[in-house]
């Protein structure tokens, strides 16, 4: 169950996942670091220090071209490019791994349209900087940052406010000083406005914070969310901000929370996503509404789907049309289909609040930005394997796709003039950035040329049938430099369930392939990529058609003589952490096996994570629906089949998929005396951040790897 956060192989998805268009977690992420508590360096040392001793000699052999683990968190992860009002220069976030303070951390950067003029705006070591916004003038930049304040240095913890900056770098100044801090934010057009999205105070004005914190107190359906902790009464509204004055004025309030704000072209209204009802925690039904820039300032809400308009978990924000007229957006699919359904392109009339679907295709689009004639919008479209940016005309539903090819485009921007600023990649190489010109994407921001020293593993599309005679897709890794086949073979499964392998850079795989292994990254049913009615295949029934998809995909290297059916791992992380716990439990020939935050006793989960939406419209409810609460909690309820040596995995603090479900599957496994291991992550959440517990993870999965699947392993 991936949301946002992300898991090691997925960004995605359902009771069991969510976030899609991130970057796999071996990189660090471009949103705030959450805040840890100790310092888990000279733990991790000495683990790392344990396992590089225990790794066969041929691992541990020093070979600067080849990608190993230390590799995986050098990479630094690019986001949120956006062009300079005159279209010369773009901003844009780069993430990387602080291991001196073992952290993730974000700065700004700055790089001219034509690849010149790269400068490093921020150089926080222990804060981050991310979602940069241009001033109307060029002249400055502000951004959100977790930094202290300059006159508080003893701040014990900083929280995240609206800073400023010169655009060419400098002193920064700090705008905003919400007392929890500040979720989000957009510029006015004249800039001299923000509309900010808070959540409401936990003490008032004026009162000391008491020395321990206060007993948690809620009525809430959905109490608790992974990286934000239990949820109380407080909720997420607007602010207006007057950046001259910092007069503050609040222009939301009530049971229910705003998000993803965007002020109209002519600064007069915001748009914005909500829900409403007697009780919002109840469904996903999300709309538009327009609230008037302005103290008392009039609300009204535009769509009325009743189905989620514009889901904050899609990372998409409302794009205003150049003449203020209409509003592009993604809607949903019916409310009982939940993320089985794909988003797609919607267009709402601001005066009538009429909708239309311009293109009501059967792919996953994601972040529309409308052409500056108001006549097309740009957006993300999904295809098997490969998202490519594309351009919908709005009069007659034509797609064009602007990119293509094995890639994988995650973001764009768009300039004053037109131009495209594309942030994707490739199977062989992290996100860049690069323009979009006539003959194709032409990079100008790159922060991993390192890697062209580096022998990487190739990548190609496989297809097979599965059992049922369903075609299905996937990616297949060759070892590195190996001799002839089969090989040791490792199948990743994705998180989500509602997520696909794509043509983009993993960092595991790649460290996999060097230490000779081959990689099947298969697309099950339940994948997006391939439309709804193979997502929801797996509705309500997960391990058995997935199962038997991932299944067929490894007979189908045996038959060519790519797996070597003595030698087979299994391992995925979130919803590939419950399809693992799930095929371990089907099918004894896996020989060892990682689950990571996953779950094989929906009983046990239930009411303890943050679904209880999503299991109440997929599953029921236990005590109405045993027989489908007994189906999905296969696993856990025969675990006595199992007979595969396997390693659980999670994070300490995961409200997604709390360590209970691999806790309860460990102890299962201890208990029927099959060999297994119970590894936790301290302080983390559902997608893993610390750069040492990284590697760690890495190193750990090497070993457990070659202990049972190499014929030389130590023992």
């Amino acid at each position: 169950m991936d949301f946002p956060g992300t898991g090691a192989d997925a960004p995605v998805g359902n009771i069991a996942d969510a976030h899609r268009l991130t970057p796999a977690a071996t990189t660090a992420s471009n949103a705030r670091t959450p805040s840890r508590d100790g310092d888990p360096m000279g733990r991790a040392t000495c683990l790392l220090l344990g396992l590089l001793l225990a790794l066969p000699a041929s691992a541990s052999r020093a070979d600067d071209t080849r990608f190993g683990p230390a590799d995986l968190v050098r990479i630094a992860d690019l986001g949120e490019p956006t062009f300079s009002p005159d279209g010369r220069d773009l901003a844009y976030v780069v993430s990387s791994a602080n291991l001196d303070a073992d952290l993730s951390q974000s700065d700004l950067w700055r790089v001219g349209s034509d690849g010149q003029r790269r400068m490093r705006l921020t150089d926080t070591p222990q804060s981050s900087e991310w979602r940069p916004q241009w001033r109307r003038d060029g002249r400055a930049i502000l951004f959100l940052s977790d930094r202290k304040h300059h006159s508080r240095q003893d701040d014990a913890d900083a929280t995240t406010q609206v800073w400023t900056m010169p655009a060419r770098g400098g002193r920064a100044r700090r705008i905003t000083g919400f007392a929890d801090g500040v979720e989000d934010f957009a510029l006015s057009p004249d800039g001299t406005r923000l509309v900010v999205v808070a959540r409401d105070p936990q003490f008032p004005a004026g009162t000391p914070a008491p020395i321990n914190p206060p007993p948690i107190v809620t009525e809430r359906l959905q109490f608790k969310e992974d990286g934000a902790g239990y949820l109380d009464h407080r909720r997420l509204h607007l602010h207006l901000v007057d950046i001259a004055s910092g007069d503050v004025v609040q222009l939301t309030d009530g049971a229910h929370d705003e998000q993803l704000p965007a002020w109209s072209p002519d600064g007069t209204r915001i748009a914005y996503v909500g829900k409403r009802g007697d009780d919002p925690d109840r469904h996903l039904d999300f709309n538009l509404f327009v609230v008037e820039a302005r103290a008392g300032g009039r609300e009204r809400q535009l769509t009325t789907f009743p189905g989620p308009d514009l889901d904050p978990d899609w990372e998409s924000r409302p794009d205003w049309s150049p003449d203020g007229r209409r509003i592009a957006y993604l809607q949903g699919g019916e409310p009982r289909w939940l993320y089985y359904a794909p988003p797609r392109l919607a267009i709402v009339d601001v005066d009538s609040g009429a909708t239309t679907l311009p293109a009501p295709v059967d792919h996953w689009m994601y972040k529309p930005r409308w052409s500056l004639d108001g006549d097309s919008v740009l957006v993300l479209v999904e295809h098997s394997l490969a998202t490519h940016v594309s351009r919908i005309d709005i009069g007659d539903g034509t797609i064009t796709p602007l990119t293509q090819g094995a890639r994988f485009d995650a973001d764009f921007a768009v300039s004053g003039d037109g131009r495209i600023a594309l942030l994707g990649g490739t199977d062989r190489h992290p996100h860049d950035i690069a323009i979009l010109d006539a003959a194709g994407p032409r990079r100008v921001a790159d922060h991993n040329a390192w890697l062209d020293g580096r022998r990487l593993a190739s990548t190609e599309p496989v297809a097979f049938d599965s059992a049922d005679g369903t075609r299905i897709e996937g990616l297949l890794v060759r070892p590195v430099d190996a001799g002839p086949g089969p090989w040791p073979t490792i199948l990743r499964v994705h998180g989500g369930p509602v997520y696909q392998f794509s043509h983009e850079f993993m960092a595991d795989w790649q460290v996999y392939a060097t230490h000779g292994y081959a990689v099947l990254a298969v697309n099950p049913r339940g994948s997006s990529g391939r439309g709804f009615d193979f997502a929801k295949a797996i509705f309500a029934d997960w391990g058995r058609l997935d199962t038997q998809d991932l299944l067929a995909g490894i007979d189908h290297l045996v038959a060519r003589g790519i797996a070597d059916p003595q030698r087979l791992g299994i391992g995925g992380w979130s919803y590939g952490g419950i399809l693992t716990d799930a095929v371990i439990a089907r099918d004894a020939r896996f020989k060892a096996a990682i689950s990571g935050a996953g779950v094989a006793n929906v009983y046990g989960t239930w009411g303890h994570d943050q679904y209880i939406r999503e299991y109440t419209l997929e599953l029921g409810t236990p005590w109405a629906n045993g027989a489908t609460y007994d189906h999905n909690s296969a696993p856990f309820l025969h675990a006595d089949r199992i007979r595969t040596p396997t390693m659980f995995q999670c994070a300490e603090r995961d409200f997604n998929v709390p360590c209970i479900g691999a806790e309860q599957m460990y102890q299962a496994l201890r208990v029927l005396g099959v060999p297994t291991q119970l590894v936790v992550y301290p302080g983390e959440h559902h997608g893993l951040s610390v750069p040492s517990y990284l590697r760690d993870r890495i190193e750990r999965n090497l070993a457990w790897y070659d202990r049972f699947l190499r014929a030389t392993a130590p023992p």
